[in-house]
């Protein structure tokens, strides 16, 4: 039996955070590090937290369970200073994998991780989230060895308090908050808001 397309979504409202990352490769390991350090707040019911490391197919499969927001958290290289954090909406949950593509469950990006979930949701009726973000954060060095450079070390309770901001704003349509760093990251401009996932 098949959903059929227009099948509206859960009202539950239900949100999912997920860490993504291998800290065995330094600045790699942000995303688990912020979601370590947000188990550590008082949330509300409906979020849950998921330190998901190198495990992306999991987090794809995990996801068809049913939410209304994915908030995935990842060191993300754009070019700006080290510890500089990213609100990226991100609006191609429902595409393909590329042609050809190898799904490494061990190398899997956000992008990889939002493909081939858009895959699997074409393949079992189930729906993607209504609202998918990526918090990322620019590295310094995503080299061998275990542990977060200064300046991105920083920028995890900033990206906590960003979280916690997401998590209170979350309604259609609502502009995603600015991202900043604190003084120790020796960051000026904030970061990029609401430009597409590339």
């Amino acid at each position: 039996m098949s959903a059929a397309p227009d099948r509206p979504r859960p009202e539950s409202g239900r949100i999912l955070v997920a860490g993504i990352g291998n800290v065995f490769l330094g600045d790699d390991g942000f995303g688990v590090e912020t979601a370590r350090a947000l188990t550590a707040r008082h949330l509300p019911a409906h979020v849950e937290v998921v330190d998901i490391g190198v495990r992306g197919v999991h987090l794809a499969y995990q996801v068809l369970d049913g939410y209304d927001t994915l908030i995935l958290v990842d060191a993300t290289a754009r070019g700006e200073a080290p510890g500089t954090l990213y609100v990226i909406e991100h609006d191609g949950a429902e595409g393909d994998a590329p042609p050809g593509a190898v799904l490494d469950g061990h190398r899997m990006t956000p992008d990889t991780v939002l493909a081939l979930l858009g895959t699997l949701c074409a393949g079992t009726g189930g729906q993607p989230p209504r609202r998918t973000l990526v918090l990322g954060c620019e590295p310094a060095s995503v080299e061998e060895g275990m542990g977060l450079s200064p300046p991105v070390a920083a920028a995890v309770p900033e990206a906590v308090r960003l979280i916690e901001e997401l998590l209170r704003a979350d309604e259609p349509g609502e502009s995603a908050p600015r991202a900043t760093v604190g003084e120790a990251a020796k960051v000026g401009e904030a970061a990029k808001v609401g430009e597409a996932a590339k």
